[in-house]
């Protein structure tokens, strides 16, 4: 019974328990696209069937993470197939609790608005927006805002961040930003920006490769 109500592995050589921060973000990049197609097709197309799915895929996928046991939750299973192959990446336990129980409380009101009241609106679509960016910043970037959040609240705090963020001392020269990478970066932005009304009104429609054969 221990074993399956549990939050993260126990070993000898952390002070905390640990989660695979590999699977966690493949984990995360998994609902980020669910949510993208599902936002796409109810904010552009009025078609609330795939967010009202996935809001209900969420809500059991959070509560198995914080209530239950995260390796038995349906994303995470996902991510630590796709990620098998590769060297764990240890991170504290805690923080992780702490910023997928506030993703839980996101997905219990969005169920209740969903399922309780049979309401998909703005209101909905800002929550899910709000979601996708969480989960977007942690799949792509490493970054989990609820961790973040966790040293403010809790008596103790956050250890084995990742990215050792919560005990790195300093930038390292590899991560430094110097003025002509930004002059580069700028310029392809003001390019993109002038290129945008000569692509827009490339109006005809592209043909498909075997058919220009």
């Amino acid at each position: 019974m221990s074993k399956l109500f549990q939050f993260g592995e126990r070993m000898d050589e952390f002070p905390v328990p640990v989660l695979n921060e590999r699977e966690v973000r493949a984990g995360a990049g998994i609902l980020v696209f669910a949510a993208i197609i599902a936002f796409t097709q109810a904010f552009q197309m009025g078609n609330f069937t795939p967010m009202r799915l996935v809001v209900l895929a969420f809500f059991v996928d959070f509560a198995i993470r914080v209530l239950v046991n995260p390796r038995y939750a349906p994303s995470l299973v996902l991510g630590r197939l796709i990620t098998r192959g590769q060297e764990p990446e240890y991170v504290g336990a805690p923080q992780k609790r702490f910023a997928w129980a506030l993703g839980l409380g996101m997905a219990t009101v969005a169920i209740t608005m969903v399922y309780g009241f049979n309401t998909a609106g703005p209101v909905l679509l800002a929550l899910c927006t709000v979601c996708i960016a969480l989960m977007f910043m942690e799949a792509a970037f490493g970054i989990c805002v609820g961790c973040k959040m966790y040293s403010m609240f809790a008596s103790e705090k956050a250890q084995m961040c990742p990215g050792n963020a919560c005990s790195f001392g300093g930038p390292a020269p590899i991560t430094r930003v110097e003025g002509a990478h930004l002059a580069v970066l700028a310029a392809v932005v003001v390019a993109l920006a002038v290129a945008l009304p000569y692509v827009a009104a490339m109006d005809a429609p592209v043909q498909p490769l075997l058919a220009m054969r």
